[in-house]
């Protein structure tokens, strides 16, 4: 199983509207960003995907969706009364695609994009990277989980390991030690500036 993270803007098409979808479910069309596309078209059945709010106060991890369907055409691209639509697309040239995702949990907070930041164990995630816009992007397993755990926690902060202080001893340092302690741990997905489907 792969993990990914998809963006939608919560205007546009929140976690809240999915949970209100017939069946949980609704299909990512509108991906108008090759990087993106072929990240869905890599996607496979049962693969999560960490459900994330963009462009929202605040931008945050909300939840957990599920490919449900793989890859296949996204008729919108070439529906001439579609926001998404692209005149290079046809039925017989698609150019685009989409995947069908399912609800599967709406976390009890969401993890805003801030304190993402501040948590090193995320150090190297796409999200994260200053000028990154992808609406769709792998996510390594842990980082997955983290997040997961997180978005299930009570606290509102990540527990960074406890600096060194030293305690001064005539004119010695005596570093003192502290336990770390550890947490377990899409519509438009589109091009820079546009939505995921009638989302990012």
């Amino acid at each position: 199983m792969q993990t990914w993270l998809a963006k939608s803007e919560a205007e546009a098409f929140s976690i809240e509207d999915l949970a209100r979808a017939p069946k949980r479910t609704t299909h990512w069309e509108g991906v108008r960003n090759y990087q993106a596309r072929n990240f869905l078209r890599a996607m496979q059945r049962g693969d999560r995907v960490l459900y994330y709010h963009s462009n929202a106060d605040p931008s945050a991890a909300v939840g957990i969706a599920e490919v449900v369907r793989e890859s296949y055409p996204d008729p919108t691209a070439w529906d001439a009364t579609s926001d998404y639509y692209d005149p290079r697309a046809s039925p017989e040239n698609p150019v685009w695609s989409m995947v069908d995702l399912r609800l599967v949990e709406i976390f009890p907070r969401p993890v805003p994009l801030s304190e993402l930041r501040t948590v090193r164990a995320l150090d190297g995630m796409e999200l994260l990277r200053r000028g990154s816009r992808l609406s769709v992007i792998p996510v390594l397993h842990k980082h997955f989980e983290l997040i997961a755990a997180l978005g299930n926690s009570k606290s509102s902060f990540y527990p960074m390991p406890a600096k060194k202080k030293s305690k001064v001893t005539g004119s010695r340092s005596v570093l003192s030690k502290k336990k770390k302690s550890r947490i377990r741990t899409g519509q438009t997905l589109t091009t820079d500036s546009q939505k995921i489907g009638r989302r990012n």
